[in-house]
């Protein structure tokens, strides 16, 4: 006759296993790994050091390039220093680009490139920012001394053009600070030691 014991575990089926595996930091050090790993890729000559060295051609680190696309959502995109490298790691999925990164040339080529986004980027951005003209000082009506207040709300200080567009709110009429910085300097007289005009003799 079977014992108890063999009873039970015959009619129960095998839990799941008691050695699970949990990080001591509940993750913390994997989580600066994996940044710092993901954060390297924004540097073309790492990548080609991988291509070089041959990881490309393991199937496991592939598989870990695609694990680490969950940095693009944006509960983690906000812990990124070097966004490029989130571009990268878009295009390290792409086998054609990972064979490529193993040339030098087409390491110098992304390096430039990225280098040169660096350098214009802010500028170009600032191109399409167009300052705002002051607005002009309306000089008043004159009101008359005679007659009591009117209940009707004055009318706007400046009509605009019929050409002008629409009248700006007073929220948006409002200078950006480059635009204050633009307005100052240009009022401002100029005391350039080089043109004052006084030498100093030897």
């Amino acid at each position: 006759m079977a014992s108890d014991q063999e009873i039970d575990e015959a009619g129960n089926p095998p839990s799941s296993p008691k050695n699970i595996y949990k990080d001591p930091d509940d993750g913390r050090q994997r989580f600066l790994l994996e940044l710092e790993f993901v954060q390297c890729l924004a540097n073309p000559t790492y990548i080609h050091y991988l291509a070089q060295n041959r990881y490309f051609e393991d199937e496991a680190f592939i598989g870990y390039l695609k694990y680490l696309q969950y940095w693009q959502q944006p509960e983690y995109v906000k812990f990124i220093m070097y966004p490029q490298c989130l571009y990268f790691l878009e295009l390290l999925q792409n086998a054609n680009f990972r064979t490529a990164m193993a040339h030098p040339a087409n390491k110098e080529l992304a390096h430039r490139q990225q280098f040169y986004f660096w350098k214009n980027y802010r500028n170009n951005r600032l191109k399409h920012i167009l300052p705002r003209p002051l607005p002009e000082p309306s000089v008043a009506p004159p009101s008359s001394a005679v007659g009591p207040p009117s209940l009707v709300p004055p009318a706007p200080l400046s009509a605009p053009s019929p050409g002008s567009g629409p009248v700006p709110s007073p929220a948006s009429s409002a200078l950006s600070p480059m635009q204050y910085g633009i307005q100052s300097v240009s009022n401002l007289p100029k005391n350039d030691p080089r043109n004052s005009g006084i030498r100093k003799r030897k």
